[in-house]
Order: structure tokens, then C-alpha cells, then sequence
């Protein structure tokens, strides 16, 4: 019989460990600066579990990496964040980032879980995905107790079950076609919170940025996500439906940075590329066409920013490379 905690890690298992400790170093990074701001105490308790929270996975990982002869990643270190400068974001800004990082973590978690063989690290998994799950329930409670919780729009209860009886379903044109359907407002709201979070962070960083070139580029990734905030908000008032407020009014006015620049341009990035999912997700599930279009739109746009964002980290030697598949040519020309 084979044992579980004995096998080697497969390339997919330290591929979701590698992107787990950069992406939770960006974030730990970001959590610890705005503890450090936070005035309301409700607030910074759950941060403080939150930094404890991946303090303890964090270990965890090392220990993964070590124990299997990998390089531990470099990640996101002291040397990024810049203690002691003003204030750049609310209190309430910086819960309403802790619940979509979380939403971000979740959905991390039970992807590298789905692909996990080895049983101490689905056991590990599994305790990331409920911690997360504490945790997301923990931001709800507390925006909804703080009155800045954002439900997505209510329907009223229709009769009877019913089936679709025409081709016209598909149809969404200039207010032609039916009206949206409760799977396809999933998507839409999902993206739309999303897209605000990537268009305020990108405001902040760019006021904060100390390099023209950092700074051009947070300008322009703003300008993307403000223009699909425009597309999906468009088909939503067209319905009468409401759209998610804005978090711009929440970053002060501040130009000082507590950030380095290759974690702001690599934050940003981090959530244009995790964007793609959600966006693929929407146009699964999209049955109209003006949403079709809208989604096949939106990803062209991400992959152009994605690529900016890719030459300038790479320039910068800022964008650090996940582990390799062996180059068999390169080993056999060594022999």
C-alpha cells in the first residue's frame, strides 16, 4: 500500500505551493501595513488573525518546500513595505480589501486542492480553505454590522418554473431581448467587484508611484478597469438593476508610499491575471450576446495590460520564476 505522506510532489502540487507563498507574501505584506493604519478595533482584530492566519501557513509551506529540495520563493519580504507613512486607505477600505482578498484565497485554496494528491498537503489545503472560510465569514459580519455590505439585486419569485421557448433568449441587443438571467448576474457582480477593487488599488498606487514608468502603467490599468466597471454596469442599468458602488472616495489623498514598486505592479497584476478566470467563468455561463461580447472584450483588453505588466517586471528583474519542467536538450548537451 502506498503511503499518502510519501509520495514526491508533483510538478502541479509545488506549482500551487509556489504561487500560494508569492501571492500570500503580496498579500501578508498589504494586511500588516494596513494593521498598522487601521483605526477601528473590530477592523484590526481581523487582521490580526488574518496576519497570524498565513503567518502559520506560511511555515507550513517553507517546511513543503525545504523537505522536497525546492528553493523557497522569495516572495514579498520587510524590504517592501515601508512602515511609518501616511495613510493611504479608510478603515473601510481596508475590510472591504480583506473580503475580496479572501474571496481571492478561497478560491485559491480549492483549486490547489483539486489537484493536491499527496495527503498531508490536501490536509493542509483543507485547513487553508477553512480558515479562509472563518475569515470570509468574519468580513461579511462585520461589513454587514458597518452598513457597507453590498448585496447583489434581489428578484421577485416568478409563479411557476418555466422553459425557454424561444431563440430569441440569446438576444440582448438595445433592450430587445430578455432580460438577464440570475446565472449570468453571478458572473457580472463577481466581475464588477472585482473590477472596482483593481481600479482603486490602481488609483492609490499610481498617486504613490515613485517611477514614471510604474506610474503610466497604474494610470492605464485603472483606465482598463474603469472602462469594464462602464460595459457591465451598462447592461445592468439597462435592467434597472443595480451596480456596486465605487471605493474611490476611500484612498486618501496621500502621495507618500508604503509600498515598493514591484509589489504595487505585481499586486495589480496579480488581479488583472486572476481576473481572466472569472471573466472565462462569465462567458461559460453567458446566454446573451451583448454579454458575450462584453466578456471577449474584457479578456483582450486584460491580456494587453497582462503583457505591459509582463515587459515591466521582467525589465525590472521584479518577476521571479516559478520552478521549471527539466530542459532534457540543455542536460543532454552537458553529458
Amino acid at each position: 500500500m502506498v503511503d499518502g505522506n510519501k509520495l514526491k510532489l508533483t510538478s502541479s502540487e509545488i506549482g500551487t505551493l509556489w504561487g500560494e507563498y508569492v501571492n500570500g507574501t503580496m498579500i501578508d505584506v498589504v494586511n500588516r501595513y494596513m494593521y498598522s493604519i487601521i483605526e477601528d478595533e473590530q477592523i484590526k482584530s481581523i487582521f490580526d488573525s488574518a496576519i497570524n492566519t498565513f503567518g502559520k501557513q506560511k511555515k507550513e509551506i517553507v517546511t513543503f518546500f525545504e523537505e522536497e529540495g525546492f528553493p523557497v520563493p522569495i516572495g514579498f519580504t520587510e524590504s517592501d513595505l515601508f512602515k511609518g507613512k501616511q495613510r493611504l486607505f479608510t478603515d473601510i477600505f481596508c475590510l472591504n480589501y480583506l473580503h475580496i482578498m479572501t474571496l481571492h484565497g478561497l478560491l485559491g485554496h480549492t483549486t490547489s486542492l483539486a489537484v493536491s494528491v499527496r495527503k498531508d498537503l490536501r490536509e493542509f489545503y483543507d485547513s487553508c480553505d477553512n480558515d479562509a472560510k472563518k475569515m470570509y465569514h468574519q468580513t461579511i459580519e462585520l461589513l454587514l454590522e458597518k452598513g457597507s455590505f453590498q448585496r447583489d439585486p434581489l428578484f421577485y419569485p416568478a409563479k411557476n418554473p418555466e422553459f425557454i421557448s424561444s431563440q430569441d433568449f440569446t438576444d440582448g441587443f438595445f433592450g430587445k431581448g430578455r432580460k438577464l438571467a440570475a446565472t449570468e448576474i453571478i458572473s457580472i457582480s463577481f466581475n464588477l467587484k472585482k473590477s472596482i477593487m483593481a481600479k482603486t488599488l490602481s488609483i492609490a498606487f499610481s498617486q504613490v508611484a515613485q517611477t514614471k514608468e510604474v506610474r503610466k502603467f497604474l494610470t492605464d490599468s485603472e483606465k482598463t478597469a474603469d472602462g469594464q466597471i462602464k460595459s457591465f454596469s451598462k447592461i445592468m442599468q439597462a435592467d434597472n438593476l443595480p451596480v456596486p458602488k465605487s471605493w474611490e472616495t476611500e484612498v486618501t489623498t496621500s502621495t507618500d508610499s508604503p509600498f515598493s514598486e514591484k509589489l504595487m505592479l505585481y499586486h495589480i497584476g496579480f488581479l488583472f491575471q486572476a481576473a481572466q478566470n472569472y471573466h472565462g467563468a462569465g462567458l461559460a455561463s453567458a446566454m446573451r450576446t451583448d454579454l458575450v461580447a462584453a466578456y471577449e472584450g474584457t479578456i483582450l483588453k486584460n491580456l494587453l495590460v497582462t503583457k505591459k505588466w509582463f515587459n515591466i517586471m521582467v525589465q525590472n528583474k521584479w518577476l521571479e520564476q516559478p520552478p521549471l519542467a527539466p530542459n532534457r536538450n540543455e542536460i543532454a548537451k552537458e553529458v
